[in-house]
């Protein structure tokens, strides 16, 4: 496996927020049942809850055994102390920077043709203009070997996603609740499975000083 490779901006760190507060019901469970095999893409904007949702999924995959990377297509990058907050096993989670789209594309396409992961991360930001060719190949190699390829973007509801051949959209939000503690909320705004509608809903603890 190649070195590990992150970008530690902190500021980074308004996006993710700890562990669940104990005994929060939730609408559905969020967990990677739902997007095995599947291209998906969660949304948000601003300080959103989507980097809580991604490394939700990734602890839920850590805890299956299943291996999981997360591939950069911007210069900054997540929080890794919050990460580790939060469940997340960083020793045995590589993440990748890559210098754009074009090269991230290709990084997540060798990975996904090893099959040797469950869960794939593409944090593609704003970038979010990806080929056609590049999203046929990705969500083909996402289904044959049965990998969960999630892609996070910067973008408002009403904005189209990332692409046709996308089999889940969600887009997360967050809400401070009066005693501090926020409520994360994913909204399926495109499901070619289930349809529309779903929603997971988490109280979360957000990183010392986080308001």
């Amino acid at each position: 496996m190649p070195a590990i490779v992150m970008s530690l901006l902190p500021e980074a760190a308004q996006d993710l927020l700890g562990p669940p507060a104990a005994e929060q019901p939730r609408d559905e469970r969020w967990d990677l049942g739902v997007i095995e095999g599947r291209f998906v893409e969660i949304s948000g904007e601003g300080a959103s809850a989507a980097l809580t949702s991604a490394f939700g999924l990734v602890v839920d995959a850590q805890e299956r055994g299943e291996n999981v990377a997360w591939v950069s297509a911007r210069s900054d990058g997540f929080y890794p102390p919050d990460a580790a907050a939060g469940g997340v096993d960083l020793g045995a989670l590589p993440v990748v920077i890559a210098p754009g789209l074009g090269v991230a594309g290709r990084a997540v396409t060798h990975l996904l043709r090893s099959g040797a992961f469950g869960l794939l991360v593409l944090d593609l930001g704003g970038d979010a203009d990806v080929p056609s060719p590049l999203q046929s190949r990705l969500a083909g190699l996402a289904q044959h070997h049965g990998t969960a390829l999630l892609c996070l973007t910067e973008k408002p509801s009403e904005a189209p996603s990332i692409g046709s051949l996308v089999s889940l959209r969600a887009e997360a939000r967050r809400e401070v609740a009066p005693d501090g503690t926020f409520r994360c909320s994913l909204t399926v705004l495109k499901d070619k499975r289930r349809g529309p509608g779903a929603n997971f809903i988490e109280v979360c603890h957000g990183p010392a000083g986080l308001r």
